[in-house]
């Protein structure tokens, strides 16, 4: 008998030996493993809610971090607060889910730190 793995992002692969392993890091990645999905949420997990603070912070041109977000929304990482009516304003906050991702993103920034960040000799 052959398992099928169900969950929604890597439902077309059968754990059958032919294919692509399955893996909850390519899950994972296939949701936040883009340069402004990460910074946007790096930026939210800091407590910067507003999108202009955010495109700022991150230098995101504001096409892709408008879609970075919107995915970000639709997988349930993060959640679209209206908070002026007059104008139409709104902010951004992590859901649950989102918040769970503070140990990774904090691990992450220690590994860039040790391996990836540019050394002295090259900055000058």
């Amino acid at each position: 008998m052959t398992a099928r793995y169900t969950d929604e992002v890597s439902s077309e692969y059968v754990l059958d030996g032919v294919g692509p392993r399955v893996c909850p890091i390519a899950d994972a990645l296939s949701l936040v493993g883009d340069k402004w999905a990460l910074l946007a949420l790096r930026e939210l997990s800091f407590g910067v809610t507003k999108f202009n603070d955010i495109c700022v912070n991150t230098g995101a041109p504001r096409a892709s971090l408008t879609a970075r977000l919107r995915g970000l929304e639709e997988s349930g990482l993060v959640e679209r607060r209206r908070y002026s009516e007059h104008p139409p304003r709104d902010e951004y906050v992590l859901t649950a889910a989102g918040r769970d991702l503070a140990p990774v993103l904090r691990e992450l920034r220690v590994w860039g730190e040790r391996h990836a960040a540019p050394s002295k000799s090259m900055l000058r």
